[in-house]
């Protein structure tokens, strides 16, 4: 897989690609990267890559001129390019949507700057304009970084199969906690279930952590998942348990809610058999 980053800025990404797990993965062929300079295709001696927007306004806008022709540079017309747009106004980034970004080819990163890029690049190069999350940055160069490491570290053999698994989101909840060496830090020491060698124990207490974490933190990812079905008969049995359970500040707002998505689940299932019945 490619990764090809148009920017102002080339030294910024190309501090990540030279580093930890992604320069592993350089090393061995798995991705390959360009990073484009934008200034190197400007027409003046200044390099000049920015202009004040028609109809006024604070702020300058990317030239279309530099810009489009160093897309032109890297082909990225061609249908084997996905070019992507980074800005606050896109669609909002996600594992679901970097496992399906992992399977492209190349894709194309438009570092923006300033108060964007000229719309009229959007119309003809970007596929998609892609957001981070709901703020505005000054570099586009580290939201595309962001992008470009959810979505290298699910290239096949980057990372492996295992680790993937037991990660955040994999599963429509958040990580359990995870400890190591020494069995006792500050007074704290590692939860015994995690040195008996019962794997079993290990796995429901797992997953058990992961629902109680997954409650106090995305309460939106348990309603997610329970409506669309993903989750199994133990895990729903343990939501019911951790639901009356309070530990944190906020965790009885969060039970109330989760409570009252069980009781519209539960009058949508009635319905749904109501409807069948008279049928």
């Amino acid at each position: 897989m490619k990764f090809t980053v148009l920017t102002l800025f080339p030294d910024i990404p190309r501090a990540f690609f030279e580093n930890s797990i992604m320069a592993k993965a350089v090393e061995r062929g798995i991705i390959a990267y360009d990073l484009v300079n934008i200034r190197d295709f400007a027409f003046d001696r200044h390099k000049t890559c920015d202009d004040a927007p028609y109809g006024g306004g604070a702020g300058q806008l990317l030239l279309p001129e530099p810009l489009g022709r160093a897309l032109d540079s890297v082909e990225a017309y061609k249908k084997t390019k996905h070019v992507i747009y980074v800005t606050p106004s896109g669609k909002q980034f996600s594992q679901k949507k970097a496992r399906q970004l992992s399977t492209k080819e190349e894709i194309v990163l438009i570092c923006g700057r300033y108060e964007g890029i000229d719309q009229r690049i959007i119309d003809y190069y970007v596929d998609e304009e892609i957001s981070i999350g709901d703020y505005v940055m000054s570099s586009g160069e580290v939201a595309a970084t962001v992008i470009i490491d959810a979505v290298y570290r699910l290239v096949e053999d980057v990372i492996t199969q295992e680790s993937l698994d037991e990660e955040s989101f994999s599963g429509s909840l958040l990580e359990y906690p995870q400890y190591t060496r020494p069995s006792v830090y500050k007074g704290m020491k590692v939860p015994e279930v995690l040195t008996n060698g019962n794997h079993e124990e290990i796995r429901k207490w797992r997953l058990r952590k992961s629902l109680q974490k997954t409650l106090k933190n995305r309460p939106d990812l348990i309603q997610n998942a329970r409506l669309t079905g993903t989750l199994s008969d133990e895990a729903e049995k343990m939501i019911e348990e951790l639901a009356g359970f309070v530990t944190y500040k906020n965790d009885r707002k969060q039970s109330r809610m989760l409570r009252s998505v069980q009781e519209k689940l539960k009058r949508k299932k009635a319905e749904a058999e109501g409807t069948e019945q008279e049928n």
